[in-house]
């Protein structure tokens, strides 16, 4: 997030815009009940869809930019994302 508001939204510093600081809170309390917990697959590949409709766009935007970008400054955490879209979600928790 931290990367797409930096390159797209240029206008502050190293703090997130206003828009995309809430977009990434309702993200992490989206995440933070989703069914799969830690066997969650990537977003792309999970059945079940956490975020409403809009906000799903919203994220869809950013990761379209952000992720290709991610290889040049964390390669490793871009490594490890990709390989998540083949994981097969686990059970559900509880």
């Amino acid at each position: 997030m931290a990367l797409y508001c930096r390159e797209r939204h240029p206008a502050g510093g190293k703090e997130l815009c206003p828009s995309c600081a809430e977009l990434l809170t309702y993200a992490k309390s989206r995440l933070d009940k989703c069914p799969f917990a830690a066997d969650k697959p990537a977003c792309s590949a999970c059945p079940a869809h956490c975020y409403k409709p809009a906000r799903r766009r919203q994220i869809q935007e950013v990761m379209r930019y952000a992720g290709p970008r991610m290889l040049r400054s964390h390669p490793l955490l871009a490594l490890c994302h990709l390989l998540k879209k083949f994981k097969k979600p686990g059970g559900r928790k509880s």
